[in-house]
């Protein structure tokens, strides 16, 4: 099994965003010593006090330049709020700065308000509520693959290329985002850790939908990869007890008290849920996975190996995201996890 990373660049008590980035350089580092095959950096927009990742595509060039070879991309870039044209000219840039280590993750998603309509370039124009979502992603990789027809108005438009182009994934986390990516025959990543529930569905609908990009975009086959939180320690009791951030950060945000995040500690997470969490059980049944799991190297080998069993498409990579709250054991987590797959350290 492969292993990826997608972090937040969650800012500590105290510090700033610099200080966020220099620590998502150093989870970076580690995993490429590790034998991780991406580093995906998140956008999320006005967390002021919690997380700094919210342009990847000013963050992936920083950490490309401070690793060697690892996979530096995307998860996600919000595509209802930019123009297609500019993503695929943004990151063909960044694949000439990195040849072939760029992937880009293409979403969507909305937030408050007021945060969207400052994110929005024509605030005259009406949202469509994600109804031109395939038509944008088709557009993103027809720029990237040259791939308009001779007629389209788009067709003599340039990109400044290297002898590679980025990595197109559409990342979601329902059966409609599964869709898209099936049709348009590109790879797809399931957002298990926002709703783990349709991930079998998912991926069901996207084998049932998969046709081999006309234009080049994507593979041949169905291609899958599954995002999952996952907390990794020495034992299943001490890896659910460090899982009560994320838990604990869940259940605030299902409550609609955003205001009380982020939280800072273990005993404050403990505090929320009304107890330290049980260590995460096996057979997990198709339909009941959890958001997050945990326990020591072995249990967590054992349920990736569950989840992904599960699943209608053969998928060989997990994109692994935790909300730890203390740096530290995110590394020991993340190198724990490394341990447990087996992973070949570079």
């Amino acid at each position: 099994m492969e292993l990826s990373l997608v972090d937040l660049a969650p800012i500590p008590e105290g510090g700033s965003a610099t200080e966020a980035f220099e620590h998502a350089v150093e989870r970076a580092q580690q995993a490429e010593r590790l034998g991780y095959s991406r580093f995906w950096v998140a956008e999320h927009h006005d967390f002021p006090d919690s997380l700094a990742s919210t342009t990847p595509e000013a963050l992936i060039p920083h950490v490309a330049a401070k690793t060697s070879d690892i996979r530096v991309g995307s998860g996600t870039v919000l595509l209802n709020h930019y123009s297609p044209y500019k993503v695929a000219e943004t990151f063909s840039v960044l694949e000439a700065l990195a040849p072939d280590r760029i992937d880009l993750g293409l979403g969507r998603a909305t937030g408050n308000p007021t945060r969207d309509y400052a994110l929005q370039a024509d605030r005259s124009e009406q949202r469509r509520g994600g109804s031109d979502h395939e038509e944008k992603i088709d557009e993103v990789a027809r720029h990237i693959h040259d791939g308009f027809e001779p007629d389209h108005p788009f067709s003599g438009l340039e990109l400044p290329r290297g002898d590679t182009v980025p990595e197109l994934w559409v990342l979601g986390s329902s059966p409609s985002s599964a869709k898209i990516a099936g049709e348009l025959g590109l790879p797809y990543c399931f957002a298990a850790f926002i709703r783990p529930g349709p991930a079998v569905r998912a991926f069901e609908v996207y084998r049932e939908h998969f046709e081999p990009s006309p234009y080049g975009a994507g593979p041949d086959e169905p291609a899958g990869m599954l995002s999952v939180n996952v907390t990794c320690a020495e034992t299943d009791e001490e890896a659910a007890r460090l899982r009560a951030t994320t838990d604990a950060s869940s259940k605030l945000l299902r409550s609609g008290r955003a205001d009380q995040l982020p939280i800072r500690s273990v005993d404050e997470a403990i505090d929320v849920l009304g107890g330290v969490p049980e260590p995460t059980q096996l057979p997990i049944e198709p339909g009941e996975w959890p958001r997050a799991i945990s326990g020591s190297p072995e249990t967590v080998r054992e349920l990736l190996s569950e989840l992904t069993g599960q699943l209608p498409v053969e998928v060989d990579e997990v994109i692994v995201q935790n909300q730890l709250a203390d740096s530290d054991d995110t590394l020991r987590s993340q190198a724990l996890l490394a341990e447990g797959v087996g992973l070949s350290s570079r």
